[in-house]
């Protein structure tokens, strides 16, 4: 890899030759076409907001929501998370997908351990090139790697020279550093595990076994698809998933595809089934992404044996794999990763289709893109929607005033001042009504501020804070019983509190809707305003993510409860700070929707209830004006038709903007990039 080859790939998101260069694969292509359609929905929905503020349409409510929506696309990622034991070829293939415009290999790949800490690449251009390394010394503390990312002095930082090619590389082999330490220090950091025979063979003369140096690492790398949003997972094998519990409870079920990769030329191990069925297989049901990976199959190729023969021989092994992890054959993927590399390298297309890569770039792209673009289409939607609805009530409300105006002035004309004075009193007399009612609106803001804060002390963060450290206390003087008062007893309790909570917060968002339902209906029928209902609020994703917490929990324990020692009890400390911390990010998510929540139930009600106070007083200046000097009828009449047809441009463009992201919304990018 040339010093200069590296550097054009650095900046090939503004180099269109090197952008042609990594449209030739189809999944590159796919990804390329889904980033550009993100893009162009961003743009869309931006231009929409700044409509509504040329307008005098928007509000406080309506840019929150906008911005928070523009938030999300900007920050959207496209996870991809590559599983396998040791020497099955992930780094290679990772590179033969992603990285073979470099022309070499980016990633190390190499007989043996060559990934041996979870690692993301991803870009992020707030941060210069980098390899940041977490300290493996870090496991002997109970905080997770999602905790420690929010302390960058925790972790070594390695800057990355993209102009210099062997700089670069021995950067990323960084990654794979090991050191030798002492069996005690290897078990405080739950690494060496005495009951294991496989283990105790790697201990040397000195009673000292290799370990990897460093926990985690996330390589920040200006790569045209990760500047895109894509994240790459590389992991390591059955022992640190095992002993890394985030990987079990966060990253790997929150990735989009999961690619678990096999050799052909070992066969399916234990390990390999142990990896399947604990960590991957049990994630897959009712998703889609979670593809097998025959890797190696070159090692299958006999140059005394015809083409026919060797097929045979790679269908065998397909089907060998698929039943023993007990999933279809067309979920399986025989492939040559590193031929695959060769070819892209050398522009071999006849070896590229040999290497059998194709079908596995399509599968993702079939499998991947639509289900994240689905995903993405349905939050998106919803959040427009009520953006829109609300704004057509407003413009709908002022046009409403706007016509009750002109009836009442038409009425005015030829007819002497008393009449005039009488239609004066009429409207000071609805004003006053409206003013009685905003004397309710007030003592019902009071009732829903007291209801808001029942509903934010059930998901209080402090409470829940305060039953983790009470737990984690009860925990370390349990020693890890499985009995009544032990941590089986303790877990199923904490998650029993949780959900209930969640349920409780339910009951009383139901109380706050009910009520905010029954004023709307009241100030409509009360004051003309218009039919409005409170936006819908449900708390399912917050059980269902603690159910999957709490199934998590008791598989893990089913693993263990038989395996009592010193080494099974810290990665239980660990399981559970994981757990924790999940259930600390929910409760966090939560919060953070209802707070949202609250604003869009109160936000329609003060919007209408402005307009309306608008609309009386324009009302009432109109009819002093006329009152004064009644040559001023016409003219007021003319400028309220004028303002009546700009209103219905109003809505005119309103639809027409809308339509235009629903346009993009409904855009599949399948097709895009195919017609691209």
């Amino acid at each position: 890899m040339s010093s200069e080859y590296l550097h054009q790939g650095s900046v090939a998101v503004n180099d269109p030759a090197a952008i042609e260069i990594v449209a030739s694969d189809r999944l590159v292509s796919d990804f390329q076409a889904y980033s550009t359609w993100r893009a162009e929905l961003s743009q869309s929905i931006a231009q929409l907001s700044r409509w509504l503020t040329e307008q005098d349409l928007d509000n406080s409510q309506t840019q929150l929501r906008i911005s928070t929506l523009l938030e999300k696309l900007k920050d959207d990622k496209l996870n991809i998370a590559f599983v396998a034991e040791f020497s099955r070829g992930k780094s290679e293939l990772i590179n033969a997908i992603f990285f073979a415009h470099y022309k070499q290999r980016v990633l190390p790949s190499s007989a043996g351990r060559t990934t041996m800490c979870p690692t993301e690449l991803l870009y992020d251009a707030s941060r210069p090139p980098s390899i940041q390394l977490l300290p493996i010394e870090t496991r002997a503390e109970n905080a997770t790697t999602s905790e420690y990312r929010r302390y960058p002095e925790e972790w070594t930082t390695l800057p990355l020279d993209l102009d210099n090619a062997e700089s670069l590389l021995a950067a990323f082999r960084r990654v794979g550093d090991t050191k030798k330490v002492p069996i005690e220090e290897a078990k405080k950091y739950s690494l060496y595990d005495e009951s294991d025979p496989d283990q105790k063979m790697t201990v040397d003369a000195k009673g000292e076994i290799d370990i990897p140096c460093w926990r985690h690492a996330v390589i920040n790398f200006p790569h045209p698809l990760l500047e895109q949003g894509l994240v790459i997972l590389d992991t390591p094998g059955l022992n640190a998933i095992g002993t890394e519990p985030e990987l079990t409870l966060n990253l790997l079920p929150n990735a989009h595809a999961i690619l678990f990769i096999l050799a052909a030329d070992t066969g399916v191990t234990k390990s390999d089934i142990d990896v399947w069925r604990n960590h991957i297989g049990r994630a897959q049901t009712g998703t889609r992404g979670r593809l097998v990976v025959l890797n190696k199959i070159d090692g299958l190729w006999d140059p005394l044996k015809t083409q026919a023969e060797m097929d045979a021989e790679i269908n065998k092994q397909v089907d060998t794999t698929a039943q023993l992890l007990g999933v279809p054959v067309r979920q399986v993927y025989p492939i040559s990763a590193q031929k695959a590399l060769v070819a892209k390298v050398q522009d071999d297309d006849a070896l590229l289709v040999r290497s059998r890569l194709t079908p596995l770039e399509d599968a993702l792209s079939h499998e991947l893109l639509p289900a994240k673009q689905d995903i993405v289409r349905d939050s998106t939607m919803t959040e427009v929607e009520d953006v829109v609805l609300a704004t057509r009530n407003i413009v709908s409300a002022r046009r409403k005033g706007v016509k009750e105006q002109l009836n009442e002035l038409a009425t005015l004309k030829g007819k002497n001042q008393d009449v005039v004075t009488q239609m004066m009193d009429k409207v000071m007399s609805d004003k006053k009504h409206f003013e009685q009612g905003l004397v309710r609106f007030q003592a019902l803001r009071s009732v829903f501020s007291q209801q808001t804060n029942q509903l934010l002390t059930l998901l209080g963060m402090d409470g829940l804070k305060a039953e983790i450290g009470r737990i984690r206390y009860e925990m370390e003087h349990s020693k890890f019983s499985f009995g009544e008062g032990g941590l089986r007893s303790l877990m199923e309790r904490f998650f029993k509190d949780t959900n209930g909570n969640i349920t409780r917060s339910a009951e009383q968002v139901a109380e706050i809707q009910a009520m905010m339902a029954a004023m709307y209906k009241k100030f409509s029928e009360e004051h003309g305003l218009g039919q409005a209902t409170p936006p819908p609020f449900s708390t399912l994703k917050y059980h269902k993510e603690l159910a999957r917490l709490e199934k998590s929990f008791r598989e893990h324990f089913n693993t263990i409860s038989n395996l009592i020692t010193t080494t099974q009890g810290r990665i239980t400390q660990k399981f559970f700070e994981t757990v924790a911390s999940r259930v600390v990010y929910v409760f966090e998510v939560a919060n953070r929707d209802v707070e949202n929540w609250l604003k869009a139930v109160m936000a329609p009600m003060e919007t209408q209830v402005r307009e309306h106070q608008l609309q009386l007083r324009r009302r009432l200046e109109s009819i002093k004006r006329i009152h004064k000097a009644t040559d001023t009828l016409e003219e007021r009449l003319t400028e309220l038709e004028d303002i009546d047809r700009q209103l219905a441009s109003q809505i005119g463009e309103l639809d027409q903007r809308s339509r235009a992201v629903y346009a993009l919304l409904n855009r599949q990018i399948g097709k895009t990039s195919q017609a691209a």
